[in-house]
């Protein structure tokens, strides 16, 4: 089995689903929720391999070198859910790569559906630990970061399990290009001052908006998510935050 969809060892008692506990709290949780149909199990089982990264041999020297065709740039997805954005974005801009990282199934089951459907070469996907990844990857190696509608773990007791940390905003920091940046996108107003006030004490980023409407509005040809289209529905504003590593 690739490294990239190994089940670890830990197991939740209560759902009998395999979880990864990370010490930057960057997943915890399902890795499956629904039973798959029968050609989602046959993507799990032949085209994911095809497209999975393999983090446990040697760190590659650039990370363009992951996708068959010449890639400008390649961003990072960290949750993608339903893939939505990623999806959006791999087809909006076909000289960039994109690495997908979510270790729920269904997503993964989802994403491997549009990828085979839409004929897409320029994605590639891990099923682990993002911080995990982070680690992996070689310095100023991507260009972007996005984490949209993340998980907020709204208990305090939980707080540590949200993935925007210290120690994760250090990782970011390592593999982004200079000027590359994080965007994060959240109707939870908790965790964006959470993130806001983790990023205000960067030495490593800046936020970049300078009005208003700059946070309250998506940038330019947004995809907005299923989880976004939700909050919508229930009255939730997301934000939509930017940041820019210096140098």
């Amino acid at each position: 089995m690739s490294a990239a969809i190994r089940d670890p060892g830990n197991r939740d008692a209560s759902s009998g689903e395999a979880v990864t506990v990370h010490p930057q709290g960057s997943f915890f949780g399902r890795r499956k929720g629904h039973r798959l149909r029968a050609h989602q199990a046959n993507l799990i089982e032949h085209l994911l391999p095809q497209l999975s990264l393999q983090i446990g041999g040697p760190q590659p020297p650039d990370l363009a070198g992951l996708f068959d065709a010449p890639v400008e740039d390649v961003r990072l997805e960290i949750g993608f859910g339903g893939g939505e954005h990623l999806i959006a974005e791999a087809r909006a801009f076909p000289n960039t790569g994109f690495i997908g990282c979510e270790p729920y199934v269904n997503g993964m089951a989802k994403i491997l559906a549009q990828i085979e459907a839409h004929a897409i070469g320029n994605i590639r996907l891990f099923a682990g630990d993002a911080a995990e990844l982070l680690g992996w990857a070689p310095e100023h190696s991507l260009a972007r970061i996005d984490l949209i509608h993340p998980d907020p773990w709204p208990k305090r007791r939980h707080w540590k399990r949200r993935f925007v940390q210290d120690a994760t905003i250090a990782s970011m920091a390592r593999v982004l290009k200079a000027a590359g940046e994080f965007r994060f996108v959240s109707d939870i107003s908790d965790y964006c001052a959470w993130t806001l006030a983790h990023f205000s004490r960067s030495p490593d980023f800046v936020w970049t908006a300078e009005r208003a409407s700059d946070w309250r509005e998506p940038w330019p040809d947004y995809t907005i998510t299923r989880y976004g289209r939700k909050a919508e529905r229930e009255g939730r504003q997301a934000a939509y935050l930017r940041f820019r590593k210096i140098g």
